[in-house]
């Protein structure tokens, strides 16, 4: 059964807590997926990652882009697993789709935006009427994950 977590960012943007995960699903050697709703906010991903820090190289790049079927890290806004993901990332309210095809699967979402507030609660009660097993993660005030259920 797919492990399946919640991230609620309370502290910090999406564009600070988002590279330190996709980081450690990297090294663990994990094929990671990103999907967003929209192209534009692919794109404003993808000129992020190249930059968020100095001193380190995230490889990846977009279901838009050159081979994205080997792309370590791909950003996309389709629900296709090119890259044959062990890890997907829903992010701004994409709708996940197929979750039994991965090992883990993350939502990450504004504890700020009711739209994702929402479309969070929906796919947690979805999720757990299916069995998953659901995992809630909360910001603390140093921007810390606190396993909360």
């Amino acid at each position: 059964m797919t492990d399946v977590l919640f991230y609620h960012l309370t502290e910090s943007k999406l564009e600070d807590a988002l590279p330190p995960l996709i980081d450690k699903s990297f090294e663990r050697g994990w094929q990671v997926a990103i999907q967003t709703r929209e192209p534009a906010r692919r794109d404003a991903l993808d000129a992020h990652l190249w930059t968020y820090r100095e001193d380190s190289f995230l490889p990846h790049g977009t279901d838009n882009g050159e081979m994205p079927d080997k792309q370590p890290v791909l950003l996309t806004v389709s629900f296709g697993n090119p890259n044959n993901a062990t890890v997907r990332f829903f992010i701004d309210g994409a709708e996940a789709s197929d979750v039994g095809n991965y090992q883990r699967v993350v939502f990450m979402f504004d504890g700020y935006d009711q739209e994702q507030l929402e479309g969070a609660r929906a796919q947690w009660k979805k999720l757990k009427g299916e069995g998953h097993n659901l995992t809630y993660w909360q910001q603390t005030q140093d921007g810390r994950w606190e396993k909360k259920a």
